[in-house]
């Protein structure tokens, strides 16, 4: 396991608790999204978002999804374009949804709750520390894979718990490199980094992710912590796993 130049990170469940993003951040979108809409709604960043939002919830609709609600941001009032907004982005949060248009707008509003001080990042303590040991001891370079979108990842680790660990992170990538499921994407990111994928290591919660790395020609490790999804029985008996990171030095 020593012959890795890259480490290659998950996030939720990973590095940080899945009860913080599903218990804090989560939330934090729901019970604010309607008084954020009104109060920015003029602010062109928010603009950007809607119609991302828009055009998603449009290709829905044509689709043939029946959740969807199609937004006219050209002939409705702002009162009816955010009630349709509200109601897109909760059916699509409940589903748990990992689409672009989504993680764009959380990740814009989540920015403002950590500027205000009501978002604190969660980093397990031997993930801080190993993300430090990496770097600052044996010279790798550290790299976050999430399906949440680049900006929320900066986020959590600029505004976290143990500081900003934003130095220590030399790239992120997203679901705009392709699906975490998907051993193409990860073969993707190793092309972008420079190096073979054999010079990688993945660390996931989620054993099929680990098996898209794997089959990617990854070094893989499994993360297992309190509240993740129990292994198969063939995952645990095939790969890796670790529930404090430290040990993997």
């Amino acid at each position: 396991m020593s012959d890795y130049e890259i480490v290659l990170l998950d996030i939720e469940g990973t590095t940080t608790p899945i009860s913080f993003v599903h218990d804090v951040l989560f939330p934090y979108i729901s019970n604010n999204l309607q008084q954020f809409l009104s109060d920015n709604w003029n602010n062109a960043a928010l603009q950007q978002h809607i119609q991302a939002i828009a055009d998603q919830a449009d290709a829905d609709v044509q689709n043939g999804n029946k959740q969807a609600i199609a937004i006219d941001l050209d002939n409705e009032s702002p009162e009816e374009v955010q009630r349709k907004m509200i109601q897109n982005v909760r059916w699509q949060m409940a589903v748990d949804r990992k689409i672009a248009a989504l993680k764009g707008l959380q990740g814009f509003m989540w920015r403002s709750g950590y500027i205000s001080g009501q978002l604190l990042g969660v980093i397990y303590d031997d993930a801080a520390d190993a993300i430090k040991k990496w770097t600052e001891g044996t010279g790798r370079r550290v790299y976050i894979y999430s399906s949440g979108s680049v900006e929320a990842q900066k986020l959590i680790f600029g505004f976290s718990d143990h500081g900003d660990l934003l130095p220590f992170i030399s790239g992120h990538y997203d679901t705009n490199v392709g699906s975490k499921l998907e051993s193409n994407s990860y073969t993707r990111i190793a092309g972008d980094i420079g190096v073979e994928p054999e010079k990688i290591l993945f660390i996931s919660d989620n054993e099929n992710e680990i098996k898209a790395a794997d089959k990617a020609g990854l070094k893989t490790v499994v993360s297992v912590r309190p509240g993740n999804s129990e292994l198969s029985s063939d995952a645990s008996g095939r790969f890796r796993t670790s529930s404090n990171f430290l040990d993997l030095f």
